[in-house]
């Protein structure tokens, strides 16, 4: 297969599935408001914490955007362990991840990926949860903004501020109005954030699959050690959960373990460099040794497990990649990826929206 064709492949492939996930995070963002999460992520102990990180999982927020989120649930009163796993279980899996998992993984691996990212935040939070604030920097005071635009540095830089940027309304927008302004967030901030990033995962993809023999990724990536490197490389080097999958899904064809995959894409989605220095500045150095402990055991130990069950269910990975491209006529993925395209290019979007009444 020329890498050209891999790339088209797997653009077409992703593409309807893409809008459907997008479609499902501007519903999320329209009716998920954030004094309702705090309510919800209020309290301390294993419940909390649980509650934090399934509600934080199909919520359209990479990890620059869950932080003012995440420190507002703090600094509003909800306690470290559940602030942990909010931070960690939004950005790891969300609904236009997910949708975009399915097509290009399968239905094992994305239940794996959603599975996994539930259950890092829970037992990273647990053990953030268990530290005291002993040993922590000045502290920063409430008024403060944790973090500018500029210091995310990753593919999220114009969602970064969203969550704590948006003024306080006077009245409440009525259900219509809320609808119009998430979809118009998820398919311009959300797209916007991810468009870039998303291409090169596709042309790492494209490359994987067109160029690099199965058999030699498949002799280095499985394993243990394969795995620590995996997540040693991931947690600093940020992308976005939704621009992971498609270089996911080139490892998986070319040859790496399903386990190994897992690893990626649980380490990279979940945290940044910016993230780190903000963790450390709010919760002190024990805290982010019990943050990084988590992440990296949990990715670890969870890829290992995924290993031994694909095994021990001896699954075909690609066959259920076919069958899930099978489900679509070609004709509908083609839609899907002119729609993506046209909606991803800047200059076409606003032609678009000049002939579209919009409430902003």
């Amino acid at each position: 297969m020329s890498l050209l064709n891999a790339i088209l492949a797997v653009a077409l492939s992703a593409a309807p599935w893409l809008l459907l996930g997008l479609v499902m995070a501007g519903l999320i963002k329209a009716l998920v408001s954030e004094a309702l999460l705090q309510r919800w992520v209020g309290g301390q102990g294993l419940g909390s914490i649980a509650r934090a990180a399934v509600i934080g999982a199909p919520l359209p927020l990479c990890s620059c955007g869950a932080i003012p989120t995440a420190l507002a649930m703090y600094r509003g009163g909800a306690s470290r362990g559940p602030a942990t796993a909010f931070l960690i279980g939004t950005p790891g899996i969300g609904v236009d991840s997910m949708a975009i998992t399915y097509a290009l993984l399968g239905p094992f691996m994305a239940v794996a990926r959603a599975t996994s990212a539930v259950l890092t935040a829970i037992v990273t939070g647990l053990l953030v949860g268990r530290t005291v604030p002993t040993d922590m920097p000045t502290s920063v005071p409430a008024d403060v903004e944790p973090e500018t635009e500029d210091s995310c540095g990753s593919c999220c830089a114009s969602g970064c501020g969203d969550a704590r940027d948006t003024p306080a309304e006077s009245a409440a927008p009525g259900l219509a109005s809320r609808l119009a302004d998430g979809l118009y967030y998820a398919f311009t901030d959300i797209l916007d954030d991810i468009s870039l990033w998303l291409l090169v995962g596709l042309l790492v993809a494209g490359g994987l699959i067109a160029l690099v023999p199965p058999q030699q990724l498949a002799a280095l990536g499985s394993g243990l050690g394969a795995m620590l490197v995996m997540a040693v490389i991931g947690i600093p080097l940020y992308m976005c959960a939704t621009a992971a999958t498609p270089i996911a899904a080139g490892l998986l064809l070319a040859g790496v373990s399903p386990g190994t995959v897992l690893v990626f894409l649980i380490a990279a989605p979940v945290t940044s460099l910016a993230t780190l220095g903000v963790f450390r500045r709010e919760m002190g150095n024990r805290a982010l040794v019990a943050y990084l402990a988590g992440i990296l055991a949990s990715a670890v130990l969870l890829g290992l497990g995924v290993d031994a069950v694909a095994s021990w269910w001896q699954l075909d990975i690609a066959r259920q990649i076919e069958a899930v491209n099978e489900l679509l006529p070609a004709w509908v993925e083609w839609v899907g990826l002119v729609v993506l395209v046209g909606l991803a290019v800047k200059p076409l979007r606003r032609t678009l929206a000049g002939h579209l009444p919009h409430h902003a």
